[in-house]
């Protein structure tokens, strides 16, 4: 008994000990917020979407999601509506000459295809993203695969 009211002090004080009030949590700066303390309120920086050229990007690796080479700030994509879908859409890119949304895109998980864009498909930023000029906050070392994505595997030759 005297042991678990050992164990709760114990508790109480490490909380207590952990308290904004005690650590300072006012002076901890997160490299992601810049040098604003955590605690504090911040206004983040408006995204300026540098790229806005419509040219393709390359991938860094197979399957990796096209980047979005245009302005999306003002883009509603909602449960209600998709503003990508004006220009991507399948019936539309004759039209607006806009990439054409990709077929996996009209599968659903069971691999039944559909007439419309699959749900699970349908929120465009969950993989896409448009690109900015922003130093990274953290180093990056990777490096694309190389033959995996930029070189094609030779066709068998067919026997005669």
């Amino acid at each position: 008994m005297i042991a678990r009211a050992a164990w709760g002090l114990v508790l109480a004080l490490a909380v207590g000990l952990c308290s904004p009030a005690v650590v300072g949590a006012e002076t901890v700066v997160d490299a992601a917020r810049g040098p604003a303390p955590v605690l504090q309120t911040t206004t983040p920086p408006r995204l300026t979407n540098w790229s806005n050229d419509d040219q393709k990007r390359p991938r860094n690796y197979a399957m990796q999601p096209p980047t979005i080479p245009h302005r999306i700030d003002s883009y509603q994509v909602d449960r209600n509506f998709n503003k990508c879908l004006d220009c991507h859409a399948l019936a539309r890119t004759e039209f607006s000459q806009a990439t054409p949304v990709s077929p996996t895109h009209y599968y659903n998980r069971d691999g039944k295809q559909l007439k419309s864009i699959s749900t699970r498909r349908y929120f465009c930023l969950q993989c896409h993203v448009a690109q900015e000029p922003v130093q990274p906050i953290v180093g990056n070392s990777f490096s694309p695969a190389g033959s995996a994505v930029t070189v094609a595997r030779p066709v068998p030759a067919r026997k005669p």
